[in-house]
Formats: C-alpha cells, structure tokens, sequence
C-alpha cells in the first residue's frame, strides 16, 4: 500500500532551520561538549529529557529500523529488558529490521510486514541509510524528513505510540561506500547524521512524541570508549556502521530512556539489630532473615550484563559509557545497625555465590546490586530468558522478509500469516515459560576486625 504524504510532510522552510551545522545556520540552544578535536565539527541541537513512562500494560511492541535493527541485538535487549525488569507490564515485542533500508522503504511495506500485527508502541531507527554516505545536502533533508513523519503519523493515525529515534553514528567510512571524485571524511558522515538527527528532534516536537537520542548518545559513548579503552574501541563496529554489544546497549539505552522508564527494580532493606527485612518495589518477597542471612524469592530480575568491561563487543563494556545501572537498573540493598567496619555481602544462588566488601557506611548508604555484580543469582535465568528472546527474534526475520514477501503469500496472505504464526507462538511462549522466581540469599558475614574481634 501506497501512503499519501500530502498532510505529513514537514514544509522545506521548516526544514531549513535545522541547518545547525552549516555557515549561516541559525543559533539554537545547544548538546555541551568536551572541548576536545573530536567533537569540534558538532554541534548539536539540545535534545528534550525523557518524560513520563509511555508503556502500559499489555502493550504490543514494534522494533522498526534497517540492517542494524536486523542485527537483533539492541532490539534483543529492548525485549528482554522488558520481559525482565518490568514483568508487570507484560509487554510483548516483534522487531521488524531489513537490511539496507530507508524510511521512504517502511514506508511501503509497514502496512504488509507491521500493521496488521496492531502495535500500541513502536520505536523507529532509521537514518543510516537515509544519509546515503555522504556530506550534508539541504533536499536529502527534506525528503528523510518527509518518509520519517509518514511512518510516525501513519503509526499515529492507528492508535500506537511512537518513539522516534535519531540514527547513529558512524566510526569510519564504510568499505561499502564507492569512491568517487570528491573524497570526504567520517567527520563529514556525522556532520550529515547530526543534521538528521536534529531534524529529528524537531519532527518529536512537532508530533508531541518521545525522541531517542541514539546519535549524540553513541558519539559520546564512543568518545568514553576510545578516551577509557584505547583507540581501537569502535563504538560503531568494526565496519564503522554496524556495532557490536556495547554500541547497541547504548543504542537500547537510549530508546529505553526515552520510553520513560525511572529503573526502580526494588530495594532491600535489612536491620542487623532485630533482624528483620522488607522489600520494596514490587516483585520481591522476602521469606525470612536469620543470623545475617536473609532470603528473597524474586520475580522482577536486574539487567545482567556481563563480558569483559574493555572491548566494544561487550554488553558490560556499553554500561561503563553512560549511565545504564543508574537510571535503568537499580536493585538496591540498603543495611541499617551494621556493627562492623566491613562486610562480606555474599549473594548466592541455589547453586552459585558471588562476594564483595563494603563499609558499614556504604551499606547505609545503599549499594546498587545489579551495578555491582556483573555475575549474580539471576544471571542463569536471565540468559534463558534472553535466549528465548533471541530465538523468537530470529524468526521474526525469516517471517518478514521471506514468508511474507514471497510467491505464497502473493497468492494467501491470510494463510501465510496464520501458518507462520502457528510457528512463532511457541517461541513467544518459550520467552513466558523462561521467566521463573528466582530464590537468592544474601548474606552479611563481619570482616575480622583485629581492633575489634567481636563486632558482627
């Protein structure tokens, strides 16, 4: 199906005003940014802070982009974050990416491959394509702009939330890119992005929906990560395009953001005195407190992000570059009335334990336990859980791009849909059937203190 833009499309004077980038370009309130070469020819836009949470319970999400949508891998952790961390919303997720796309390509095939599955919400991820490889130019602008605004509204005009998001960044010009006579730089390739993702900005505000800021969030994580790392940190990938694990959590940290979500997991508060404990957040029962041991049956998990903190295909890598743990996963432990100078909080599993130290005073305070234990007693289940996500996901391509593009369903859509369906409803389920109570102890053993051999 064809769509008509004649009420979608932005006017070209509008479009004119996001030439931020550019000599004569009109002065806005702009990103801050490190005074160093490698944000010297940016200068972004200031992108709107996340508002109130947009997700409600049941909702039906779309994960909608190109190739890098495709990767299943920020779609992946989109998913299982939700499945995970906020069960209660009972949310369920397809991704829709396709390798090479523009939004003006959605734009075609959005009735066939996504409306009829009737989302509520969707992110959109485009751009990287749109930008054609090459230095800014004022008409490309313009018609990303106007495909862009005819996904939203048409989105829109069904009923569903959209969360529109920026396209990334680039690291290198990718090998794809055919020479021609007018060589240019990456900077030159972030300039064009940059500018697309400003007009973004703009095109939100217009339509009153949430902006993800995937651009400005991946430049500065992968200037973290070269800065932390060294140079070889590609925060795109290695192609310069394409990212590994910790380009797309950032990525998914970005459109979870924007979705509105505040990351309260729960807290667990413990007095050593009378050993008693409560939990709080929704999601956790506590069962009981004994001799410094208390144990918890869980059904809410933290995001369980492990690998090595240092290489750019690493989920852990991505939450060392923004602020993941902190405004998307906090599951805190806060303990009153501790005796001792230090502790050993040893957190274990039926089958597993996992031991830190800390100060009295830090325990007090409050620790973030899903920060602090790259390993923990959810781990297990937390992978089952984004292994079915994966699995489904997987499908989800194979049934878009070749059952509901091909000769049968030109001649049976319907039947296509309800066998292909059929199909998917079991990996659906695998994803349900994975999300199992977790009982976890955690226990508080007194670091021997030569000064005070008797605290406890």
């Amino acid at each position: 199906m064809k769509h008509s833009r004649s009420h979608w499309c932005l006017p070209a004077a509008l479009a004119l005003l996001f030439l931020v980038h550019v000599p004569g370009g009109f002065a806005a309130d702009y990103e801050a940014k490190p005074a160093d070469p490698y944000f010297l020819k940016l200068n972004p836009r200031r992108a709107p802070l996340p508002g109130p949470l947009i997700l409600q319970a049941g909702d039906r999400l779309a994960i909608i982009g190109d190739s890098i949508t495709e990767q299943k891998m920020y779609s992946r952790i989109i998913e299982t974050y939700l499945t995970a961390c906020t069960p209660e919303l009972k949310i369920t997720a397809r991704q829709f990416g396709w390798s090479g796309e523009t939004a003006e390509g959605f734009v075609h095939r959005m009735t066939n491959d996504c409306l009829r599955f009737n989302p509520t919400v969707a992110t959109l991820g485009y751009g990287m394509n749109d930008h054609r490889y090459r230095p800014y130019d004022t008409e490309n602008l313009q018609w990303y702009l106007d495909e862009y605004s005819a996904i939203a509204h048409c989105l829109q005009d069904t009923g569903a939330r959209v969360v529109l998001g920026s396209p990334g960044c680039v690291g290198r010009v990718p090998h794809w890119v055919k020479p021609s006579s007018e060589a240019f730089t990456v900077d030159e390739l972030n300039v064009n992005l940059c500018a697309l993702r400003d007009g973004d900005i703009q095109l939100a505000k217009a339509m009153r929906t949430p902006f993800a800021d995937v651009f400005w969030t991946m430049y500065q994580a992968g200037f973290a990560g070269q800065t932390r790392y060294g140079t070889n940190f590609a925060i795109a990938g290695k192609d310069g395009v394409h990212p590994g694990w910790a380009g797309h959590l950032v990525m998914a940290y970005a459109f979870l953001r924007a979705m509105g979500l505040d990351g309260n997991l729960g807290t667990f508060t413990v007095d050593l005195a009378t050993q008693t404990a409560t939990a709080t957040g929704g999601g956790h029962d506590v069962t009981g407190i004994q001799s410094n041991q208390l144990t918890v049956v869980s059904t809410r998990y933290p995001f369980c992000a492990g690998g090595a903190t240092n290489l750019d295909d690493s989920l852990r890598a991505g939450t060392t570059l923004v602020p993941f743990f902190q405004n998307l996963s906090r599951l805190q432990l806060v303990v009153k009335n501790a005796r001792a100078p230090q502790y050993y909080v040893i957190w274990q599993s039926a089958t597993n334990s996992y031991t830190n130290t800390y100060t009295a005073a830090q325990l007090a305070a409050g620790i973030n336990l899903a920060a602090d234990y790259a390993e923990n007693p959810f781990s297990e289940a937390f992978r089952r859980v984004d292994q079915a996500v994966a699995a489904k996901q997987a499908y989800e391509t194979v049934q878009i791009k070749q059952f509901f593009h091909s000769p049968e369903a030109r001649a049976d859509m319907a039947k296509v849909v309800e066998t292909t369906e059929a199909q998917r409803a079991p990996l659906a389920q695998a994803i349900a059937d994975a999300m199992v109570p977790v009982r976890h102890t955690l226990w508080f053993q007194a670091v021997p203190d030569p000064q005070n051999p008797g605290a406890h």
